[in-house]
């Protein structure tokens, strides 16, 4: 374990299993759109690449995500895992949000994750595009927060 007291169940190495957990737990963390409870899944010095922006620290994390769930409103995500190694994630993913235009966007993007032995992560890498869509043409429906167990996935949605 490394020196900070904080755990965050399941730990590396990853199984299937364990992968699958870690990745529906950060869907869930985020589809909270809590800036605080997000930075708390990521280590103290967590390093970010999001986009064209270089993010590091648990304060900075949380000026991040406030400014960006402040302009992508109505914030509804879902994660895959795409692959696991020992101590490694890559999810691809794609949310659904619209502007304060009410212009509506899908999304898409691949995440390359690093954990520390306590489960918490330390390395994020993303890439995201935007697609502009018509309100119509929006899939994720479910109420603001936890997306439904029931509610069908990325590849379920063809996405």
């Amino acid at each position: 374990m490394s020196d900070s007291p904080e755990v965050r169940p399941p730990l590396p190495p990853f199984t299937r299993e364990s992968a699958m957990q870690k990745v529906r737990a950060a869907e869930d963390g985020w589809n909270t759109r809590d800036p605080q409870r997000v930075s708390l899944a990521y280590t103290p010095q967590s390093v970010w690449r999001n986009r064209a922006e270089f993010v590091t620290g648990r304060a900075a994390i949380v000026e991040f995500l406030a400014r960006k769930w402040a302009r992508e409103l109505d914030y509804r995500l879902i994660k895959e895992l795409w692959a696991y190694t020992d101590n490694r994630i890559a999810v691809r993913f794609a949310y659904e949000w619209h502007d304060d235009s009410g212009s509506w966007f899908r999304s898409y993007g691949n995440e390359n994750w690093e954990f520390d032995a306590n489960g918490l992560m330390a390395h994020r890498h993303a890439s995201i595009n935007d697609l502009p869509i018509r309100e119509a043409d929006r899939l994720y429906h479910w109420p603001l927060g936890r997306r439904p167990d029931d509610h069908p996935g990325l590849s379920d949605l063809g996405l």
